[in-house]
């Protein structure tokens, strides 16, 4: 692995090596262990935080160039791309529900679901997890193992300049429906975020549990309920409400994970 970072570090820094053969075989061969699971561009560490391996993102924006148009036909259905789709689910023991396309270099480990959705290179799909309908993967963005992505949510990918770093979503969270989740976002296991919410690095996640706000921004903490909300800002031409995330409470132990969205906002009065 050493000398394939150093490989693509260098190429990274010297575009022109990418007409190397050398440097093409590298750049494949990283491919091919994100496609296994062999390689992740973000791993957890064993202090609870993630790691992101950016020479590994290197090596996934540096695939594109090296890769020629092909066409891609499956049935009556066709293509024309530069990355092949993922193969034989079978033998790697996922369920994928047409139509639902992942390409080659994501990782879908053994139990996971894929409804009709979409699935990019580089991401990271953890078993138990279900990829509901019209759900969408984006390149590179880790999602953990029980988790739901509920029909329409938008993971975003993880392919900005070095060293911005995927969504994350951790084991056994619940993604509501249409929720959407980029720049970068983690939501730490557990969480559990009603319909339509939108998390940016910008976005202000407010605790409202307490006396007193407690504003986060890039992170959902653990077993966190998460609903739509606003707050009032003042500019120049007035006072408006702009978007944000409220915490509205914990999520229960005695909450079953496989139903929890519906429960959780029960237990808390809401509707979403």
């Amino acid at each position: 692995m050493e000398n394939l970072k150093n490989i693509i570090e260098q190429a990274w820094d010297n575009r022109e090596m990418l007409q190397n053969a050398d440097a093409q075989s590298a750049i494949r061969e990283v491919i091919e262990h994100l496609d296994k699971g062999r390689l992740r561009v973000a791993e957890p560490t064993t202090d609870g935080n993630w790691k992101v391996n950016d020479w590994v993102k290197k090596a996934v924006i540096m695939y594109f160039p090296i890769q020629q148009m092909h066409t891609i036909e499956v049935g009556p259905f066709e293509y024309h791309d530069k990355i092949p789709l993922k193969k034989n689910y079978a033998e790697q023991g996922v369920r994928v529900v047409p139509h639902a396309v992942a390409r080659y270099g994501a990782y879908i480990e053994k139990g996971a679901i894929l409804m009709p959705s979409y699935v990019n290179i580089g991401a990271w799909v953890g078993t138990g997890t279900m990829v509901d309908t019209w759900a969408t993967v984006a390149s590179c963005a880790q999602i953990g193992r029980h988790v739901h992505l509920s029909g329409g949510v938008g993971i975003g990918g993880g392919l900005g300049p070095p060293p911005a770093g995927p969504p994350i979503i951790e084991d056994d969270c619940f993604i509501g429906s249409r929720c959407i989740v980029v720049e970068g976002v983690r939501v730490e296991r557990e969480a559990v975020l009603g319909a339509n919410v939108v998390l940016t690095q910008s976005t202000h996640i407010i605790d409202v549990t307490q006396s007193e706000p407690i504003i986060y921004k890039g992170r959902v903490p653990a077993k966190s309920v998460v609903i739509p909300g606003t707050y009032t800002k003042k500019f120049p031409a007035g006072e408006y409400q702009v978007a944000c995330a409220l915490i509205i409470g914990q999520r229960k132990e005695s909450t079953d994970k496989k139903v929890s969205l519906n429960q959780a906002l029960r237990d808390f009065n809401v509707a979403v």
